[in-house]
């Protein structure tokens, strides 16, 4: 920005017009800092600075206006100074227009916040500026990222671990305090080699922009733990750092690529913390409410009492909005280039696909983040659905998109729970659903196949509790999914009765082992590896205590459990088969190298119409090789026996060439799922109740 004449001077602050090329603040080394923001309907714009106390010390007319941007340079500001906003203009809710001039406001492109936003109903009264965290002026100074690259782990490749930062290492007994529950936390050496050992590729890290709790639980004494309530999209949350959450976020992701693990963040652009028409005046609502948030109409009208809520959070982010969509893309770049994150999880995607509040296969989000160089190279995964009209959307994102398959949950959970007719269903999920994802269209790693999210029962309480136990989140247990496709196995909760914990503990690898074996994306709950339990809370989102951290320490039971993920991970990420099918009849990734798929009754025979429409019919073996050199011994060819049927069942092996046998890698029913060396099989196997085993070809010595 070239050298501009100073207009006036405000308690020793020289101010000149400044630009309004860039929104946010922009320090110019040895100059000062540029301030621009969006503001449409104000009369005028006051920028506050404050001292390290958070008591203002100047407060500056912005000068500068073009168009709908108000700006202003400010000489000698450097990094590190504190300041808000104040909006003069029409204080007319009705109106939509929320312009109090006695509410302090967080720049939406603030890059940093000096401390948490806390609800407080007594500070925001009146002036707000008490309550309102305040913002920081960045220093766009070089960060040391020291050689370390992304990993850029292809999705055949792919395993999602999904944690919340602080959970992960509150308890940690190797992780020191001061790093307990922050993002360094998550990259000490003994988390690090965990992460390792474990074999995930991908971290998915619930929301970490910076975030408010809602009033209501602010009464109740609870906080909003998981963080799907944002207030900034540049900021890591400063609750998770012990300094510059800045800073120690980027060394976080540093020292997780140096370890060849991905960084996922779990964004939330479908709504924000102000709530709908009685909620706080924080950001976007005293800047632009008429056109930050989408409302309802009446007579062909907009009307600015009644927020769509699309999201069940009391608003929804309008991103038709041409200046909404920009602040949301450039909120993405920011974190892919600046903070060198790989890719999103979408909350709610389909909120942000709405043009005029109707799903938009090929809105303009779409568009614009599949000709983007740098956003369209990072992994986008949706939760393809919202709460508002046609908001179920599974199957029906562009085809750079991967999304959470709640189809596959639901199939794989009731299976194993006993439900009956749901085999054609199952095998289908199996395969990668591509009943939802077609073939040729989609590819087979686009389904991110799940058991437990972080939203609803933890794989230890599917198989623990029939019911949901959600009264310490203050609903009298009226909040929660009630379809939770659990079973308890005769009693509820905890119990001593040996039978029913070994039941609990076998059904347990059997949706593992299930997770795995299916083509698609396998995205895994942090702690299911380790029987981590929610005490049957299945919508734990305001719980910051022991029923949502994870507990490290292990009874045998555990650490069995977690030798079982670990073998199958690593077995996953060693046979293509299991990640890469190709089949004959998907042309994604062309004909050549194919593989084909056979589904054999117990009889050894292949499956017919009747087999698979008998409802009472819950065991099957799926056999998957390659089509031009299945008896070629340099080749996979596996073989997998489900039987979640109450009784034995007899399976005959298909047969092989004479210097060919089949070989027990494990069964989920002998040894915790740990044999400790491969069993020859003879001409059949007997599979035990509610149980898998993987099979492999071998050839004979």
């Amino acid at each position: 920005m070239p050298t501009q004449d100073i207009l006036f001077e405000v308690k020793g602050y020289k101010v000149s017009l400044g630009s309004a090329k860039a929104l946010g603040p922009t320090y110019l080394e040895g100059r000062g800092t540029n301030f621009a923001v969006y503001s449409p309907y104000a009369e005028k714009v006051e920028l506050c600075l404050f001292d390290k106390n958070e008591e203002e010390i100047c407060r500056i007319t912005m000068p500068g206006k073009k168009g709908r941007v108000w700006h202003a340079f400010v000489h000698n500001v450097k990094p590190g100074q504190l300041y808000g906003y104040r909006v003069v203009g029409q204080n007319a809710p009705e109106h939509g227009l929320f312009q109090d001039n006695h509410k302090l406001l967080i720049d939406p492109y603030a890059k940093g916040l000096n401390r948490p936003v806390e609800w407080n109903e007594r500070l925001y009264q009146g002036d707000s500026q008490y309550m309102v965290p305040k913002c920081i002026v960045q220093d766009e100074c070089e960060f040391d990222w020291q050689g370390a690259e992304k990993p850029y782990i292809p999705d055949s490749d792919t395993v999602l671990y999904e944690l919340h930062v602080k959970g992960f290492t509150q308890v940690h007994p190797q992780v020191k305090d001061e790093y307990k529950g922050t993002y360094l936390g998550l990259v000490q050496p003994k988390v690090i080699k965990y992460l390792q050992q474990l074999g995930v590729t991908s971290l998915q890290l619930m929301p970490v922009m910076a975030f408010m709790s809602e009033p209501r639980l602010a009464k109740l004494g609870l906080v909003n733990y998981w963080g799907y309530n944002p207030i900034n999209f540049f900021t890591p949350d400063p609750r998770y750092a012990a300094k510059n959450s800045t800073l120690e976020f980027k060394t976080m992701v540093r020292e997780l690529h140096k370890a060849g693990i991905e960084v996922i963040l779990d964004v939330v652009f479908n709504h924000s913390a102000e709530g709908g028409f009685d909620g706080p005046i924080l950001s976007f609502k005293g800047f632009d409410n008429r056109n930050f948030y989408m409302f309802e109409e009446s007579d062909g009208h907009k009307d600015y009492c009644r927020y769509v809520n699309n999201t069940g959070c009391g608003n929804s982010i309008n991103l038709d909005n041409p200046y909404v969509l920009q602040l949301v893309t450039q909120s993405l770049r920011y974190w892919v280039e600046e903070m060198q994150v790989d890719g999103f999880r979408f909350d709610l995607a389909v909120s942000l696909a709405r043009e005029g509040n109707d799903f938009d296969n090929y809105s303009a989000f779409f568009k614009v983040l599949f000709q983007d160089p740098v956003l369209s190279q990072v992994k986008l995964i949706a939760e393809p659905w919202d709460i508002g009209w046609g908001g179920y959307r599974l199957g029906q994102f562009p085809e750079n998109w991967h999304e959470c398959n709640d189809k596959f949950r639901d199939t794989v959970r009731g299976f194993w729970a006993g439900q009956e007719g749901l085999l054609p269903d199952f095998a289908t999920r199996l395969m990668g659903s591509r009943d939802v994802f077609l073939k040729g269209l989609r590819s087979i790693n686009t389904s991110v196949n799940y058991i437990a999210y972080h939203d609803g029962f933890t794989l230890h309480d599917l198989v623990s509790y029939n019911n949901k136990h959600n009264d310490a989140n203050g609903e009298q247990n009226r909040d929660g999914h009630g379809h939770n496709l659990s079973n308890n196995y005769g009693v509820e909760g905890p119990t001593e009765d040996k039978k029913i914990n070994k039941l609990r503990q076998k059904q347990k690898r059997n949706l593992l082992a299930t997770l795995f074996l299916s083509q698609g994306t396998p995205h895994f709950l942090a702690g299911d590896e380790i029987g981590r339990t929610q005490l049957g809370n299945n919508n734990a989102y305001c719980q910051d205590n022991a029923i949502s951290w994870l507990n490290w320490q292990l009874n045998p039971a555990d650490k069995k459990l977690l030798e079982f993920v670990k073998r199958l991970i690593n077995l996953r990420h060693g046979c293509p088969l299991l990640h890469s099918l190709n089949l004959e009849d998907d042309g994604y990734y062309g004909r050549a190298n194919c593989h084909k798929v056979c589904w054999f009754n117990d009889a050894g025979e292949l499956m017919r119409d009747d087999d698979w429409h008998n409802p009472h019919n819950a065991a099957v073996a799926v056999e998957l090789s390659w089509v031009d050199n299945e008896h070629d011994e340099t080749s996979d060819r596996v073989l997998i026996l489900f039987n979640a049927s109450h009784v034995d069942v007899h399976f005959k092996l298909p047969q092989l060439p004479d210097n060919h046998a089949w070989s027990l890698v494990f069964d989920t029913a002998t040894e915790d799922g740990l044999q400790k060396s491969e069993v020859k099989l003879e001409a059949g196997y007997w599979q035990e109740a509610h149980s898998l085993s993987f099979i492999v070809r071998r050839k004979q010595v």
